[in-house]
């Protein structure tokens, strides 16, 4: 089952990364990028998930024929940043299949399988010990 769908005049993809989902929206427009009604540089004010996110674009010489409406949630900036490139991929690889080459010698269309490992009972965290005394 594929995760990328048409309908009508818009295409809509899925994207994850660890705890973050992230769903996009490609119609025909000027270039916008818009993250939950605010725009990519107003969500990620800092410019290193702005270039993760625009990491598939660039690698497809991707022109500004569209605009991408993107809702994201769970996770923090990081895994958020991840879903949507990961969502952007899809999308783009569903839009053209001469995109799928580059995209997947970029590993953008692979889900990033790493998770946040769980606390152990007796633990401080998830591998740390308490400080173990001898007397």
């Amino acid at each position: 089952m594929s995760k990328t769908i048409k309908v009508a005049n818009s295409i809509f993809a899925t994207g994850r990364r660890k705890k973050a989902v992230a769903r996009v929206k490609v119609v025909k427009g000027k270039g916008n990028i818009i993250v939950n009604n605010k725009k990519l540089d107003d969500y990620f004010p800092a410019g290193n998930y702005t270039m993760i996110v625009r990491q598939p674009l660039e690698a497809v010489n991707f022109k500004n024929d569209y605009d991408i409406v993107i809702n994201v949630y769970g996770g923090g900036l990081s895994g958020q940043a991840g879903a949507i490139r990961h969502s952007i991929a899809r999308a783009l690889d569903f839009i053209d299949e001469k995109n799928h080459k580059p995209l997947k010698a970029n590993s953008f269309l692979t889900r990033d399988p790493r998770m946040v490992e769980r606390k152990k009972y007796g633990h401080k965290k998830a591998r740390k010990r308490f400080q173990f005394s001898k007397r």
